[in-house]
């Protein structure tokens, strides 16, 4: 079942608020059912939008929390004046993703006040996250990074390489075709047999193809945006952002081992070994057998031990976050 399919497994309410980065951000908000217990904030991916999370929204509100999914920079319908589709900015595009973050964050204390707060994100939105964590770890009862690869390895930097030749030769505001070979083209060639050359992100036939006939999905970024993308992965996978987040802070590390866009899996490994090396004690890690990309919108034979794993570390550190005030 895709997100969306009937009124249950839609969000309650969209709304726009203003960022401080110049961004009036496309919001979809689920409220929580009966007692809230925490909030969680959900970050989406590269080239889709929020409105894609409305089933793991009900799934999460059903248990207690209020969920805020807003659609990024240069996706959905968020607008700034420097920030069309598949851009994130003219400048410093990374920073104001993260403040686009934090306005969010700062709306939902606001609007529901100050429980423990969650964030997860998938893919790009889990580069986002783990960059956030890096900031705003002290602020959060707990981190979830699905599905993103951070990892500094010789063909990154080289990739990163080809990307400033690129903008030489081409300009930033141009599609860049250097990334969609390596990643989407890559990536859709990985998987056989297939249908579409979206296979890659589920197994589910229909999340496929709902993906391929959304406008708002399935664009090439621009150069700029990728090399924003890249400072966002060369930050946040660094040891030394790593080394910002909170010793205690709660994280959980997920994918899958037919994901291309992690190396089937090993990336969350790598960073799951990282994070152990700087003494983050409470870093849970879990790479679902044969699991493609998007894990929340796969079959539920791969979907279910995802969830449940999940659904788990949001009790433990719910209960966590409750010990100061027991004290």
């Amino acid at each position: 079942m895709s997100p969306g399919d009937g009124k249950a497994l839609q969000f309650d309410y969209e709304k726009s608020i203003d960022s401080r980065s110049g961004a009036t951000l496309h919001l979809r908000v689920k409220e929580a059912e009966g007692a809230a217990r925490g909030i969680v904030l959900v970050f989406h991916g590269l080239a889709e939008h929020a409105g894609r999370y409305g089933r793991f929204a009900s799934e999460l509100a059903a248990r207690g929390f209020h969920v805020l999914a807003h659609d990024h920079r240069g996706h959905g319908s968020t607008v700034a004046p420097d920030a069309p589709l598949r851009r994130f900015a003219t400048s410093g595009g990374a920073e104001k993703v993260l403040r686009d973050c934090h306005a969010v964050h700062l709306f939902a204390l606001e609007r529901f006040g100050r429980l423990p707060v969650v964030v997860f994100g998938h893919s790009l939105g889990g580069t986002i996250a783990l960059n956030y964590g890096e900031r705003y770890g002290r602020d959060l009862a707990g981190l979830c990074v699905w599905n993103a690869d951070v990892s500094h390895g010789l063909e990154r930097r080289l990739g990163r390489l080809a990307l400033k030749a690129e903008k030489a030769l081409k300009g930033s505001d141009v599609g860049s075709d250097l990334s969609r070979r390596a990643m989407f083209d890559a990536w859709g060639k990985s998987i056989s047999p297939r249908r579409t050359g979206f296979d890659w992100l589920s197994h589910d036939e229909a999340v496929v193809d709902a993906y391929v006939g959304d406008p708002l999905c399935g664009f090439v970024p621009t150069v700029s945006m990728m090399e924003d993308i890249a400072r966002l992965v060369f930050e946040g996978g660094s040891k030394a952002g790593l080394s910002l987040i909170p010793h205690g802070l709660p994280i959980h590390l997920l994918g899958g081992s037919e994901d291309p866009a992690t190396r089937g899996g090993r990336a969350i490994g790598e960073l799951a070994e990282a994070l152990h090396a700087l003494d983050c004690d409470r870093v849970e890690s879990l790479v679902v057998e044969g699991a493609r990309h998007e894990t929340l919108l796969e079959t539920e034979v791969y979907r279910r031990p995802a969830m449940e794993s999940l659904f788990a570390f949001l009790d433990r550190t719910l209960a966590l976050a409750a010990r100061p005030a027991e004290a």
